[in-house]
């Protein structure tokens, strides 16, 4: 028999309202939206509806704003929605309190393939880390983070140009249809769901990890390769952006590097750029509009570049108004300076 769902949605960025937009679309009856207050943001500090909040009030769902989820004026409000399922799409970790709350459970879209990068930044990761393909997960939320039931999965290759940009709105659509797949079998009453490794059967061993992206893990390694190079700079590619330390004129400036290329040994300009003395790892070397990077066994060319005060530029445009100095390096060890 068909279950008559009353769903409460949480979720705050632009890949929940995908889902959320999916949702209403497909007539799921969305009683509530749950997500992030209001933030101080831009040049004014003006506060900011999250972008899920923007969706509901345009849609007229009612929206729940709540900072603390234990509060007991917020829990009565949740409960008065008589709700019987709750659907989480990057949000926050929910009290037992909440996501125990509705009859038929709370349900999570994890935007990797399951038990695989359980955490913050699934999307980054799998691109930083060369993966050949990920996908999108829907599960019962337990205790833990990302470790519940698994109810479904989709999976899709990863391009080998594939940036977070174009992989996060590939998986926000994979994602939508999935959570729509996943009410309609919770409705039926036709959901099988398989239980993850809790960490005691060797598959757990080589689980991968999606910790959140803080300055400290953005920072490019010089001396890796350059598809090692290339991957991370595209996994942080537009948003949070890899970054690294410029010596210019004497000082340290911080960059983002938003775009990479590897040089071609057959390429004319390799034998310009091979300069007989060995330079060290990091030094930077300007041919004509181009910018390269000297790696431990390679060369690099940075083609999108973001420094201080500045707007990201494609490096050659940059180059028509800017110059660099011939001692001019990336800093290889952020802390050795």
């Amino acid at each position: 028999m068909k279950k008559d769902l009353r769903i409460v949605f949480m979720g705050t960025p632009e890949f929940a309202v995908g889902v959320l937009n999916a949702l209403v679309e497909a007539g799921k009856n969305i009683v509530g939206v749950i997500t992030a207050p209001d933030r101080p943001s831009g040049r004014g500090r003006k506060l900011t509806a999250s972008a899920v909040k923007e969706y509901a009030v345009s849609h007229n769902i009612p929206v729940l704003q709540p900072t603390n989820l234990k509060n007991m004026d917020f829990l009565n409000e949740l409960r008065a929605l008589d709700a019987n399922l709750h659907i989480v799409v990057a949000f926050r970790m929910l009290p037992k309190v909440v996501w125990e709350m509705p009859e038929f459970g709370t349900f999570n879209l994890h935007a990797s393939l399951l038990p695989q990068y359980r955490g913050a930044a699934p999307i980054n990761w799998a691109i930083i880390n060369k993966e050949q393909k990920t996908g999108v997960t829907t599960f019962f939320i337990d205790e833990k983070i990302d470790t519940g039931a698994i109810i479904l999965k989709d999976e899709i290759a990863i391009s080998k140009k594939e940036t977070v940009g174009t992989l996060h709105d590939t998986l926000m659509e994979m994602g939508s249809k999935l959570v729509v797949k996943t009410v309609d079998a919770i409705s039926s009453g036709e959901v099988e769901t398989v239980e993850q490794p809790k960490g005691l059967s060797g598959e757990a061993d080589t689980l991968k990890d999606a910790p959140k992206l803080t300055p400290e893990n953005t920072y490019i390694d010089w001396n890796a390769s350059v598809e090692t190079i290339d991957a991370f700079v595209r996994g942080l590619n537009p948003y949070p952006g890899a970054w690294s330390f410029l010596i210019q004129k004497d000082e340290k400036q911080k960059v983002k590097i938003f775009k990479v290329s590897e040089i071609l040994s057959s390429e004319e300009i390799f034998s310009e750029i091979n300069i007989s003395e060995e330079k060290e790892v990091g030094t930077l070397f300007i041919v004509g509009k181009r910018l390269f990077v000297n790696l431990k066994d390679d060369m690099l060319e940075i083609l999108e570049i973001q420094l201080p005060g500045k707007r990201k530029m494609m490096t050659k445009d940059l180059l028509n108004g800017y110059s660099f100095e011939d001692s001019s390096k990336m800093i290889v060890n952020p802390h050795s300076h």
